[in-house]
Formats: structure tokens, sequence, C-alpha cells
């Protein structure tokens, strides 16, 4: 089959293979990233919940565990470990007293910012050694589309 004969699925062949290397290639930038910063010992739950309340500002524990797809009890430890942290806290919610809302203090958006720095830093050096101009100029337009895509 040729680049533009589709498959069972019914996308042309270089559609599902764009699609597999954006996710093989995304699943090794993601990794490598980790690699570049401390987890501060933060288990991966406990930053996926810090990350996902810097990203909505404040939310319930319940809201936290459906969102993240797991037990109210778990994330209810997981936002205990990060309270203690100081990296989150918790107040009640002005429309209904009896459920606290969490939310990233000062020093969880610091613990946030230095991680993102440290892999964006990473990954400019690394742009910066591996990559030509052109090359780099391409990464660009090859990240536009594929914000394109997000967000149809």
């Amino acid at each position: 089959m040729n680049e533009t004969e589709e498959g069972a699925d019914g996308v042309s062949a270089s559609a599902a293979q764009a699609a597999h290397e954006v996710r093989v290639v995304f699943s090794r930038l993601r990794r490598r990233l980790r690699e570049t910063y401390s987890s501060g010992d933060l288990t991966p739950s406990q930053t996926a919940v810090l990350s996902r309340l810097d990203k909505d500002g404040k939310a319930s524990v319940s809201d936290l565990a459906a969102a993240e797809g797991v037990r109210h009890q778990s994330v209810a430890t997981i936002v205990g470990v990060l309270v203690e942290r100081d990296l989150v806290d918790r107040r009640a919610d002005p429309g209904d007293g009896r459920r606290q809302l969490v939310f990233v203090t000062d020093a969880g958006h610091a613990f946030l910012e230095d991680r993102r720095r440290a892999g964006e830093g990473w990954l400019a050096r690394a742009l910066e050694s591996e990559c030509t101009e052109s090359e780099r100029r391409t990464l660009l337009e090859a990240a536009a589309l594929l914000e394109k895509v997000v967000r149809s």
C-alpha cells in the first residue's frame, strides 16, 4: 500500500506512520525530560496531582480523584503528603463549607517551575548541539502542526 492508500482503519499509511512515530518520539522525549530534573522525592502520582492542580487552579479531592481516574482515598493520601511538603494547601470551599478545595502554594509553583526550567534547559542545549538552525525551524513548524492536531 502506498502512502495515500487507506488501510483497514480508514487512514492513510502516512497518517498511521506519522501517528506511530510521534507517539514513540513523544514518549522518549517525556522520559528524557523526567531524567533532567529532580523529582524532589515525589512519586509520579504526587507529581501528577500537583501538576493538575497547577493547571486547574483548585479542586476538591473528589474532583482530583475523578480527573486522575483513581480512588478518593488514594488522592486524599497524595494530597496529605503534598500538604506536609508545603506544595499544596486546603481551604473551605466558599460555595460549600463542608467541602475542602486544594490549591498549589507558592512553594509548589516554584517546585514545578524549577522542573520545567530544568527540562527546557536540557532540551534547548540538546537542540543547540544536535540540530542545525534549519532543523530547529523545522521543529518549530512541526510543533505548530502538532498543536493544530491537538486542538482539533
